[in-house]
């Protein structure tokens, strides 16, 4: 029955969870601090490159 092999994937998949989650820990604030810093970097560095895009956009199309 199709059944037993979607019941098989259904226990390896939480099997495989539940070792992901024994293995993470929480990060320390210093830790939580350079993710967020990196993070808003990654943000405005995107916008950044966005906005010139656009700008180059408009100047070349004149719209």
């Amino acid at each position: 029955m199709p059944t037993e092999g979607y019941m098989e994937k259904l226990k390896n998949f939480l099997s495989e969870s539940k070792r992901v989650l024994l293995v993470t820990k929480k990060p320390s604030g210093k830790e939580y601090k350079m993710a967020a810093k990196v993070t808003g970097m990654g943000i405005v560095l995107i916008g950044i490159i966005g906005m010139l895009i656009r700008i180059i956009g408009i100047l070349i199309t004149g719209k």
